[in-house]
């Protein structure tokens, strides 16, 4: 814990498993450090979480415990991590590489944030499993079969003899992330690290794999360190948390004490920053009739035929307005249809049917209307480091979309057009001569609204343009949005899967479910009383932190 003397280090808790004492990682031998005289201890059947932003140093934690940092930092020599084993300790950073090896997996599992990257895509999922299996335990081939459709039955997939021959592009994302829990319970550890295991997830997936997690922690007596962002989600899962700044830990305590009475400055900007259904609601308008809506989209129809000839149904009849000024929120699960609906608008994709209307007139990305439409309609995507061309500088991406609509002049011109965007995404204008990737995320977030604004679009589409944000860059983004459909009268359609962000700037919000729009409403009511049974499971799903004392605020 903080401040914890060299005595307690060296004293065994009753029922502990690790301990974790002065842990320092470097950037070299004697370089700086990134992670510094951090120290804390987990039991047996406790659930740590290790919380900060992004930089906080949490992750780096993780892969110290592992022996999984890269070759160019250095764990310090004072530093000391030793897991229980009845009365007998153990030093993991003594031990060789090869001696780690049967540390992970056997004694210390893992789980990833990405199991995409994580997942080996030319194996299948049974293959990959079972290799765990033969690393970590005796088990004969036979045994090691039927062991793998056990696991996954046990983390909650479906028709387990079946999927034990999909490869991990045919499994959804929460499925792939139960893949990854089995393959991590495969050697049976006593501690299970997972790393930002949900931050992708649907909110109703998320409750999925927190109740899962749960329920092993309970069944099988393990002890686990959850390490993530997301506040809302300690609340639901951890016993105990360590707030994490700048590699150092701030804070450490009971969850329940921290989330309600926090006492370092940096907790409690954490905590103001998460969206939340229980705060007041922002002064929202009453949404107009829609006599002269922006956009018209009447029974519009979807689908794809995948490979093997299954046809999908992405969007089943979806008739929406959207008025001039408003933010609409979209919300659904993946495969929802909610994504298809923004591309269709964008011109990324064709509908296959239906009456889709722009400012009173068909909307058409052929031919003459190419040109006035992409000005017209602009999106910001999930990931803003795949939507700005990593070979290209700041100014150059800005100024692109100027030239090709013949905006702002010269080159002097568009050049300081582009400072202005700059600034008013809240960015210095020395960033036009650097390039995307010297940028943290929530910067290039900025930047990606900055190249959507270069061409003053009337239609803005932000397509899950916060879901990979520590929550305050992400608060950040959202004031920003905010600020720039005030100044500029513009309409923005939300795209996504957190309610309580929808919640928080969303005027209107639809529901998507199976590619049908099943409930549309003001957001007040939609969230005060709702209608479809769907839409009441996806606000149960949400996590729920406690309030916070008012002393602390």
């Amino acid at each position: 814990m903080i401040g914890r003397d060299n005595a307690s280090a060296e004293t065994t808790r009753a029922g502990q498993l690790l301990s974790v004492s002065d842990l320092t990682v470097r950037l070299g031998p004697r370089g700086m450090a990134l992670v510094e005289n951090v120290s804390f201890d987990v039991a047996r059947g406790e659930t740590l979480a290790i919380v900060g932003e992004s930089g906080s140093g949490k992750s780096l934690t993780s892969l110290a415990l592992m022996g999984l940092l890269p070759k160019a930092l250095h764990v310090s020599p004072e530093s000391r991590v030793s897991i229980h084993d009845g009365g007998r300790q153990r030093s993991l950073l003594s031990l060789t590489n090869r001696e780690m090896r049967r540390i992970r997996g056997a004694e210390i599992g893992m789980i990833f944030q990405e199991p995409m990257t994580s997942l080996n895509p030319l194996f299948t999922i049974g293959n990959q499993i079972e290799e765990s299996l033969s690393l970590h335990t005796d088990l004969r081939a036979a045994e090691r079969k039927e062991e793998v459709i056990a696991l996954l039955e046990r983390v909650g997939i479906r028709e387990p003899e079946a999927r034990v021959h999909a490869y991990p592009h045919e499994l959804s994302g929460g499925m792939r992330q139960r893949t990854m829990i089995a393959m991590a319970l495969a050697g049976r550890p006593r501690l299970l690290i997972a790393d930002e295991p949900t931050t992708a997830l649907d909110v109703t997936i998320q409750a999925q794999i927190l109740d899962l997690l749960r329920d092993l922690r309970n069944d099988l007596g393990m002890a686990m360190i959850f390490v993530t962002h997301d506040l809302g989600v300690v609340s639901e899962i951890a016993d105990r948390a360590l707030v994490m700044q700048s590699g150092e830990v701030v804070e450490a305590g009971k969850v329940h004490q921290i989330l309600t009475a926090p006492k370092h400055p940096y907790t409690r900007a954490l905590i103001a920053a998460v969206p939340s259904l229980d705060r007041e609601l922002r002064k929202q308008k009453r949404p107009s009739p829609l006599a002269d809506p922006l956009v018209s989209i009447r029974d519009t129809r979807k689908t794809y035929t995948l490979p093997e000839g299954q046809i999908v149904r992405a969007l089943n009849g979806v008739s929406l307005q959207i008025e001039r000024g408003e933010v609409l929120g979209i919300v659904g699960e993946s495969g929802s249809g909610k994504s298809t609906v923004a591309k269709i608008l964008v011109g990324l994709e064709t509908a296959d049917s239906g009456d889709i209307q722009f400012e009173g007139h068909p909307l058409s990305y052929d031919g003459n209307d190419r040109l006035s439409m992409r000005r017209a309609i602009q999106m910001i995507f999930q990931d803003p480091f795949a939507a700005l061309n990593p070979r290209w500088r700041i100014d150059r991406i800005l100024t692109e979309p100027m030239i090709i609509h013949g905006l702002n002049g010269d080159r002097s011109g568009r050049r300081r057009a582009a400072a202005a965007l700059l600034e008013r995404v809240g960015m210095p204008p020395a960033a036009l001569d650097r390039f995307p990737h010297e940028f943290s995320g929530g910067q290039r977030q900025r930047l990606s609204i900055a190249r959507s604004l270069a061409v003053q679009p009337r239609l803005l589409i932000a397509d899950e343009s916060v879901s990979a944000l520590d929550v305050t860059v992400q608060a950040q983004v959202l004031a920003l949005l905010a600020q720039v459909k005030a100044d500029m009268g513009m309409t923005i359609v939300f795209i996504a899967h957190d309610l309580a962000v929808v919640r928080g700037i969303c005027d209107r919000v639809g529901v998507m479910r199976h590619g049908e729009l099943v409930e549309l409403g003001p957001v007040a009511e939609i969230f005060a009383r709702p209608t479809h049974d769907y839409t009441r499971n996806l606000i149960a799903a949400v996590p729920r932190m406690p309030m916070l004392a008012a002393t602390a605020s």
